[in-house]
């Protein structure tokens, strides 16, 4: 094998594990305070109907793991809390990573009309709860 073939291979090599690295290093990162996303139930103080609320139920576990968690402890023991994210230094993790930014961010986009402030109002078996990401557990 020909000395610049065998360089261009090992760098080509070198680009790739480094890519894979940045994929998978960014979700260890953590650094200050965690961030949580919590579903708290709705208690009327905003007139909320079906059509201006997410539907929770039919969200996927795959693409919303925060959301969902967050409301499956709501229903099950009333904490309603999601496993934390760590936004990491120098703000490198968010360009990596799936936070509850993007999943709330996604829900307003979803039903706009749910959206409430920094908060979404979503609607899981037949409750509103409403979904903010805040940083005290």
């Amino acid at each position: 094998m020909r000395t610049v073939t065998r360089n261009f291979i090992l760098g080509v090599g070198v680009v790739v594990l480094l890519l894979l690295a940045l994929g998978a290093l960014p979700s260890y990162l953590k650094s200050g305070d965690p961030y949580y996303l919590t579903a708290a139930p709705e208690n009327g103080s905003v007139s909320v109907e079906n059509g201006t609320a997410v539907n929770g139920s039919n969200l996927s576990a795959a693409r919303y793991p925060y959301t969902t968690a967050a409301l499956d402890n709501a229903a099950a023991n009333g904490t309603g809390r999601s496993d934390p994210y760590w936004r990491g230094p120098v703000g490198l993790k968010g360009a990596f990573t799936h936070s509850p930014f993007d999943e709330l961010d996604a829900l307003r986009q979803q039903v706009p009309a749910a959206a409430d402030g920094e908060t979404v109002i979503v609607r899981h078996d037949g409750t509103f709860y409403r979904l903010a990401v805040t940083q005290r557990p």
